[in-house]
């Protein structure tokens, strides 16, 4: 019975509402590079890692467009994560280095998309052809929080809204 009250309810503030729908090809890189604390004994980046990663990725995507997350905090909204899938396609190891690119897919209402893709880098070497090493794929699903209310909003507060469009061009 606890666990229903801190769920929160269904919404026609999450369907689509066609003024806010944006969409996006271009993709925002985020280097990264595997560290000892982020491997596990043998090595391995450990899975929470990539998790991290992506929450990274996303935050610096949005405050290259000017968006930044202790903004959005002071104006009382949150994005937090509704829905996440992670497909681990091979591991990234100690010492290694990827870009792992992000992009918002898809804004409909106060839910907003994101694909993620970890891919070794293309470094200009003449003398080695680059490889294209999939680490990973992800889609993570955020929506806009009252963080007062801690209920989802209605709708974007305009200045996310207008900031988040440019993502869409």
């Amino acid at each position: 019975m606890g666990d229903q009250q801190n769920q929160l309810p269904p919404t026609r503030a999450i369907t689509e509402e066609e003024a806010l729908q944006a969409k996006t090809e271009s993709w925002y890189e985020y280097l990264v590079k595997a560290q000892p604390h982020h491997t596990d004994y043998a090595g391995i980046v450990w899975h929470g890692t990539y998790i991290s990663w992506l929450e990274e990725a996303r935050v610096e995507c949005l405050r290259s467009i000017g968006i930044d997350f202790a903004d959005l905090v002071k104006i009382g909204c949150d994005l937090p994560v509704v829905d996440l899938s992670v497909r681990y396609h091979q591991a990234l190891r100690l010492g290694e280095t990827a870009v792992l690119k992000a992009r918002m897919r898809d804004m409909s209402g106060v839910r907003i998309v994101w694909d993620y893709e970890l891919r070794s880098p293309h470094l200009p070497n003449p003398e080695t052809p680059p490889q294209d090493i999939l680490y990973l794929t992800a889609q993570v699903t955020l929506v806009a929080v009252d963080r007062e209310k801690g209920k989802i909003m209605r709708r974007l507060p305009p200045s996310v809204k207008n900031a988040l469009v440019k993502l869409s061009r």
